[in-house]
């Protein structure tokens, strides 16, 4: 007996048929790049915002007044300690020193001719010929000159000094600011009133460099120089577009209290500064070692991954299946992370191909590097 078929269903049969696709072929095993934790020697560094300053800041002030006669340097130029700077108007104090010698040298032609008096009465004294009055009189005259010989002497010492002065000197080596007066100004000189502000000059090296450390830390950084003997603290420098702690120095001063507001005390590394790249005013980042070198197993820090607040890696099991492993981390070293707890050196850890796995995935592995460091390419800070 025959089945026969609408011609209406056989119709919808074939285009049914010709409608449906084939099935795509099953996507391939992922590839991931593993690498093994590395163990090795790590410094724990502590972290500060710092400030540059200048070991010596001195502004430049007339210790006389007068008018600016000439100017001896250009602005922003490194000066030498006793190098000219300034000259005032001269004439006024070298008149007043001129007037000076002259009261000195008649104060020491009165003492000569009281003396040459003193000497004839000494001999009339043994005879009597003149009375003890006129004797005293003689010697109290010759004392009174050589007190007036002293004054004198002493004003022509202070009118040179004021003649000095008008010779403006470098007081320190350092890199002297812009002018901030000119020729042909009156300046007025030191005394009860400060004088006026003629330039500022800063040392250059080496420089001073400030920072705030919590009052935890300073205990621990105290102990820490202690257990050495009282050795410098060592501390780095960077500036903002510097790669790295490329600047060293040493902390030689710890603030003698610590700030009941804030609980930090306040430091100080000094930094030798040969290439001047150092300028005082600049805000740096310093480090401060943290304690002694230690041994630390090290992932790379991007491997390590955040799920409110608790850090975990993927690594891939014997059976080439990935797993998620929660971790405890300590501080980040460049491109690597210390792990406290959670792995060990023999552990692969994934970090290349993490947007492609899933736990309990079965993925093919890439080593970046068989128990060794992660490629550069994979490592980020």
């Amino acid at each position: 007996m025959k089945l026969s078929i609408p011609l209406w269903l056989l119709l919808i049969l074939l285009a049914l048929t010709a409608c449906s696709r084939p099935q795509p072929p099953a996507p391939p095993t992922p590839k991931v790049t593993v690498v093994y934790p590395q163990v090795g020697t790590v410094t724990n560094w502590d972290e500060y915002p710092g400030h540059i300053e200048a070991v010596e800041m001195v502004e430049i002030r007339p210790r006389v007044s007068g008018y600016i006669e000439s100017i001896h340097f250009e602005d922003g130029a490194e000066m030498k300690a006793g190098d000219l700077l300034f000259v005032i108007d001269p004439r006024p104090y070298q008149a007043e020193l001129n007037r000076a010698r002259a009261e000195r040298q008649r104060a020491e032609t009165r003492v000569e001719l009281a003396r040459n008096d003193l000497r004839r009465v000494e001999g009339l004294r043994g005879t009597k010929a003149i009375s003890e009055e006129e004797y005293d009189s003689r010697s109290k005259a010759l004392r009174e000159a050589e007190a007036a010989l002293a004054a004198a002497r002493a004003t022509e010492a202070a009118a040179q000094l004021n003649l000095d002065y008008t010779q403006i000197k470098a007081p320190i080596n350092g890199r002297i600011g812009r002018r901030l007066v000119t020729v042909g100004n009156l300046v007025q000189g030191g005394g009860m009133v400060p004088g006026t502000i003629m330039a500022t000059m800063v040392s250059m090296d080496p420089v001073y460099c400030y920072f705030d450390a919590d009052e935890a830390s300073f205990l621990r950084y105290r102990a820490h120089s202690a257990s050495v003997k009282n050795a410098p603290l060592p501390c780095e420098l960077a500036l903002v577009n510097q790669e790295g702690f490329p600047n060293k120095g040493r902390v030689d001063f710890f603030d003698n209290q610590v700030n009941a507001r804030t609980g930090t005390i306040r430091m100080r590394g000094t930094f030798a500064n040969p290439d001047r790249a150092l300028v005082p005013g600049m805000f740096a980042k310093v480090r401060v070692p943290a304690g002694p070198p230690v041994q630390a197993l090290l992932v790379p820090a991007v491997a390590i991954g955040s799920d409110q607040g608790n850090k975990f890696v993927m690594v891939v099991n014997k059976d080439s299946v990935v797993e998620p492993r929660p971790i405890e981390v300590d501080r980040q070293h460049g491109a690597m992370r210390a792990v406290t707890k959670g792995l060990t050196p023999q552990d692969r850890v994934v970090v290349n191909g993490l947007m492609m796995e899933r736990p309990g995935a079965k993925v093919e592995v890439v080593e970046a590097s068989p128990k060794g460091p992660v490629p550069a390419a994979t490592a980020k800070h």
